[in-house]
């Protein structure tokens, strides 16, 4: 299995292979679908709830990580500054999301997610997951006094109608094909981009994009958080980097760019690990990334490093963006 989903992607952001004309049928019928059912709901054939505050959603046309994460936990700190009380609504994917669940810092990943756990463990921020996104955000306010709401991952969650929407894109593999699935990586058509209010992009930018710079901090150690190390300071040694994340490759390079000597271990997206994932034969130095570390904790061994990151984003994006929220209040 992993096998043929590793063809597929490889076919989905580079050439194209001749069993993928086969799919190009089921992506016709994908994408009617995917347009009718906006249309249902942008003309209210289909019921959609409105929150009595504004809702920011922050999504992607892809499949797969793009830095979403980063950026919920960058507009809540910025909101923050301003003056409002941000809550969170996602689905929380890899965990329990049958029901509304609040997530708090001792929750268990596997119940409600590791990019909420994150969220929360980073912010402090109250969040609600649930797959039913309107009733999220219900239980959301009824338990806390937020003025506003993010949305995390909810681009094509129709049924929570939303203010703004920031659509994030992967700077280097940005629309791979541009074919829908399962042809192609995207969610909805590349046409969908004309009706979103920001598109931020995870690198490269292009004209019409605010550019997001993801920019590694310290290393910490999962056993003992204050014991840092200068990612630097690791120049020239070797290490193990597992994630599993949307694009690992990444967070390898981030390791490989500072001169590191990297042995990389890839695992799907939302991945549970077990102990025996990581307990190598050696005493190298175990990296992850700050989501795998928050499924990791558990395990209570001091090679284990987490390496957080820091979201930067243009000046003109926060006036653009704090303009925007004072309107729609």
């Amino acid at each position: 299995m992993t096998k043929i989903t590793d063809n597929l992607v490889q076919s989905w952001y580079g050439k194209l292979r001749w069993w993928t004309y086969f799919l190009l049928p089921l992506t016709v019928l994908f994408a009617s679908i995917v347009t009718i059912r906006r249309f249902l709901y942008r003309h209210h054939i289909l019921k959609s709830i409105k929150s009595s505050v504004p809702i920011i959603v922050v999504g992607n046309l892809t499949v797969g990580g793009v830095g979403k994460t980063p950026l919920v936990m960058h507009l809540i700190q910025l909101l923050r500054q301003q003056g409002y009380r941000p809550g969170v609504v996602s689905r929380g994917h890899g965990g329990d999301n049958k029901y509304c669940r609040e997530v708090t810092e001792h929750s268990d990943p596997r119940l409600v997610g590791d990019e909420p756990l994150l969220i929360v463990k980073r912010t402090g921020c109250p969040m609600v997951i649930g797959r039913d996104r309107p009733a999220a955000m219900q239980t959301l306010l009824a338990d806390y006094a937020c003025d506003i709401i993010i949305s995390d991952d909810g681009l094509q969650h129709y049924p929570l109608q939303r203010d703004i929407e920031i659509v994030v894109i992967d700077g280097e593999r940005r629309f791979g094909n541009e074919l829908c699935l399962p042809a192609g990586p995207l969610r909805e058509p590349i046409s969908r981009l004309a009706e979103c209010d920001f598109i931020v992009n995870n690198g490269q930018s292009a004209p019409g994009e605010y550019e997001m710079k993801l920019v590694p901090g310290k290393l910490h150690n999962l056993v003992d958080p204050q014991k840092t190390r200068r990612l630097e300071s690791w120049r020239h040694k070797s290490v193990h980097a597992v994630a599993a994340i949307g694009n690992p490759q990444r967070f390898f390079n981030t390791l490989k760019d500072v001169g590191i000597n990297v042995f990389p271990q890839e695992f799907p997206d939302h991945y549970q690990y077990k102990v025996q994932d990581i307990n190598f034969p050696d005493v190298l130095p175990v990296v992850m990334t700050e989501k795998d570390a928050v499924k990791c904790t558990r395990f209570n061994d001091d090679k284990l490093w987490y390496l957080p990151i820091e979201t930067q984003l243009p000046a003109s994006f926060t006036k653009a963006l704090l303009t925007l929220i004072k309107e729609k209040r």
